[in-house]
């Protein structure tokens, strides 16, 4: 059945501060289901973003069966359906756990696992298996079950790209080993591979009781006392701590082609934030840089310049503008999953990556294809590192319909990713290093973000030009 919920928590960049358990926990699922303006919203988990081609084609007949038929991608590699009825909760819950993807009821909204989405197709480790295992593990613990849908478990194959989101326990592919990292903090903890699931459980199990007293949701929540002891309560059981620094700004697969070889060492990292319940949908705007912004999306492509062909691929990345998918889009995007690896996987930035194996001709064809369906296929796109919240219509609390204004101020693709926000929530907003762009009663203010600091904001009134301007100039930033 549907159950109305409460707005979510303020953002932790906005003045009210650290979320703590003073309140029902905020976040939607499939079972329990948030109330925005254009009808329901559900919020499907799918640990490490990893979908088979049948339960993709499960998600679309839920979109189109008791949706818009659209399908929304968050910041943690999960999918949203949007404009659902208000009795649609049964029959909804029926097709997701026919698919296999509602495994258990009690644990829906904490299976929350972001994964390195090249993980062993560009010759870096593969982590499906340990995947399965920690999904499974979790859905099996009673106390797990107890975790908040903004708790956050990682799985990094050593690139440092989810590294660097923030989660509250991570695992870092290490040569024969990983290293358990819990929290923000730079000590990692070193295991063998065979039992990083269960320790990841544990380290999870042990947040649960040291947050009685103080109400977190996550670890960075717990006072400084608090989450110290926790750090040392898990080591103690791992050994001696190393020092690693969480990488600061992390590099989401570029779109295009990836293959054996094209593994990086960890760098710089961008977190992704915790999703928070966003508002009501609204058209996505155009494929080029001054189409309408209420146009349909598939009827060009996003500004792909022409690349040349590769020998072969393992995979092909591509990223999807604001997150939104149409139902062409994303049979498209099934369709070729199904005739090469498989599966997709959906990215923490909002992109999907199609496992191969691709000859050089096939990985061709198919970019093509998914650039002509409106999806970016190269980095050069000006949608590129792009993202915002729904806004105006449907959001309730937004102040602007931040979706058009990002793409009427589309300019070429700067260095730093830049997120528009209707207000001061910032719903799915990125972590590291960014430009914030929110929208207040006075127009609109920017700001340079890197991690929990951000430069004094610059003002900028309802002047269009101005602002596309002042956004591109804020992108462009040298280190």
């Amino acid at each position: 059945m549907l159950a109305a919920m409460p707005d979510s928590a303020p953002s932790p960049l906005s003045a009210g501060g650290p979320a703590l358990r003073d309140g029902g926990d905020a976040c939607p699922g499939t079972l329990r289901l948030h109330r925005a303006d254009d009808g329901a919203l559900a919020r499907v988990r799918v640990p490490g973003g990893v979908l088979s081609a049948d339960r993709a084609e499960a998600l679309l007949a839920a979109a189109g069966r008791f949706g818009d038929g659209e399908l929304h991608l968050t910041s943690r590699g999960n999918v949203q359906l949007r404009g659902l009825g208000a009795e649609c909760g049964g029959g909804l819950a029926e097709l997701l756990a026919g698919a296999g993807l509602l495994p258990s009821a009690a644990h829906e909204r904490a299976r929350n696992i972001v994964a390195s989405p090249l993980a062993g197709l560009d010759g870096s480790p593969a982590l499906g298996e340990r995947l399965a295992e920690l999904d499974a593990l979790v859905c099996a613990s009673a106390a797990a079950a107890s975790l908040s849908g903004r708790f956050l478990f990682a799985l990094d194959d050593g690139r440092g790209d989810v590294d660097a989101l923030g989660a509250d326990v991570t695992l870092i592919a290490d040569g024969d080993a990983f290293l358990l990292r819990i929290g923000p903090g730079d000590e990692v903890f070193r295991i063998p591979v065979a039992e990083g699931p269960r320790a990841a459980l544990r380290a999870a199990e042990a947040f649960l009781r040291a947050a009685r007293d103080s109400g977190a949701w996550r670890v960075k929540d717990l006072p400084d006392p608090v989450r110290s002891e926790l750090v040392r309560a898990v080591g103690a059981a791992a050994g001696p701590a190393e020092h690693r620094p969480r990488p600061r700004t992390a590099k989401a697969p570029e779109p295009g082609t990836h293959g054996p070889g094209d593994a990086v060492e960890t760098t710089p990292g961008s977190g992704a934030a915790p999703e928070t319940t966003p508002g009501s949908t609204d058209a996505l705007p155009g494929a080029h840089r001054h189409a309408n912004p209420h146009g349909p999306a598939h009827t060009a492509a996003p500004d792909n310049p022409p690349q040349a062909p590769p020998a072969s691929a393992g995979a092909l990345a591509v990223d999807v503008p604001l997150g939104r998918l149409t139902p062409g889009q994303w049979r498209l995007l099934t369709a070729t999953a199904r005739r090469y690896g498989g599966e997709l996987r959906l990215t923490p930035w909002r992109g999907i990556v199609v496992p191969g194996p691709f000859t050089g001709a096939e990985a061709a064809d198919a970019l093509g294809a998914l650039a002509a369906a409106g999806l970016i296929t190269s980095p050069d796109s000006p949608w590129t590192g792009v993202g915002a919240c729904i806004g105006r219509p449907g959001c309730a609390k937004s102040l602007a319909d931040v979706r058009a204004e990002a793409g009427a101020a589309l300019g070429p693709a700067g260095r730093l990713p830049v997120y528009w926000s209707g207000c001061e929530r910032r719903c799915g907003h990125p972590h590291g290093e960014w430009i914030d762009v929110v929208a207040t009663p006075d127009g609109h203010r920017i700001s340079y973000v890197r991690g929990e600091r951000r430069d004094p904001p610059a003002t900028v009134r309802d002047d269009p030009a101005a602002l596309a301007a002042a956004v591109a100039a804020a992108r462009a930033r040298a280190l």
